[in-house]
């Protein structure tokens, strides 16, 4: 992996290890703690090479599966007062779970394409 892709893996690991630890006040925190912590233990351990890339894959598509599961009927933005409120909290979960899947699976479509140079 080069340093690039190193670099971003590893603040990526850094900010869904804090999110994790942000959620505490969340309605139903031990989910989002776990799910926001895995996020961050998955990039951090594919950063320093300890994951192959199916890890990450997995993680990418079940998070792409929990967004669309959990996006709202009705998406009324992200802001408090701009809408009915459980509308926004599951705008946010579903727009979090998006972001996780994006960096999960560029992370697995960089890992596929390192593996596939060396063989």
């Amino acid at each position: 992996m080069n340093k690039l892709f190193k670099i971003i893996a590893i603040l990526f690991g850094i900010l869904f290890i804090i999110s994790a630890a942000l959620q505490y006040n969340d309605p139903d925190p031990m989910l989002w703690i776990i799910i926001w912590g895995l996020a961050g233990i998955i990039t951090l351990a594919f950063a320093f090479g300890r994951l192959s890339f199916t890890i990450p894959l997995a993680g990418g598509v079940a998070a792409l599966i929990g967004f669309f599961y959990s996006y709202p009927e009705k998406f009324e933005g992200f802001e408090i007062g701009a809408g009915d409120i459980k509308n926004i909290e599951e705008g946010r979960e579903a727009f979090g779970l998006l972001i996780i899947a994006i960096v999960m699976l560029v992370l697995a479509l960089r890992g596929w394409m390192a593996r596939k140079s060396k063989v």
